[in-house]
């Protein structure tokens, strides 16, 4: 039988158990959606700053159908073809990429700005209320190498949705 300080050693174990396992969920949940500065090193490189910034080639351009479905897409190499097939032709990186247009292999990029599959965010309704691109996904046309500037968790969406009073039911994101 346990004696009143040993009874009291393992209730305070538990306890501290208890509080480090809710601690730790804790900072996992408050940490979903935070990938700040997150910039992976792409199969080729890409300028977002050449493209959206110096040539001002507008994101739609290239995101073909974010106004008018849930996602923005990374877009096919037809896309990228369509100017390259006669600018930059002598980039090695330009090459690999015609190279492998011609052979009808894709060019496996590297998500960015991802959000946690429990969540539900609609290009779409963001696009047509005017929202620009880079209020979630920061100044992309000043970016040299894409990154993600945002947090991108559930607050940053709340706080976004109060501040332009648009609706907040949890049923909207969460689906």
């Amino acid at each position: 039988m346990l004696n009143f300080q040993e009874y009291k050693k393992q209730i305070c174990a538990i306890l501290i158990v208890v509080l480090l396992v809710f601690f730790g969920i804790a900072t996992c949940l408050r940490k979903t959606g935070d990938n700040r500065g997150f910039a992976p090193t792409q199969p080729i490189p890409f300028s977002h700053k050449i493209h959206a910034g110096d040539n001002q080639i507008p994101c739609q351009y290239c995101h073909t159908g974010a106004d008018e479905s849930r996602h923005a897409t990374i877009p096919p190499m037809n896309v990228c073809m369509n100017c390259h097939k006669v600018v930059k032709t002598e980039s090695p990186f330009i090459q690999k990429m015609a190279e492998m247009y011609q052979k009808g292999e894709p060019i496996e990029w590297v998500r960015v700005h991802d959000l946690p599959d429990h969540a539900y965010f609609f290009h779409k309704r963001h696009i047509q209320v005017g929202i620009e691109c880079s209020t979630c996904h920061g100044a992309v046309e000043t970016m040299d190498k894409i990154k993600q500037e945002k947090i991108l968790n559930m607050g940053f969406c709340v706080d976004c949705h109060k501040t332009n009073k648009a609706p907040t039911d949890c049923v909207v994101c969460h689906q």
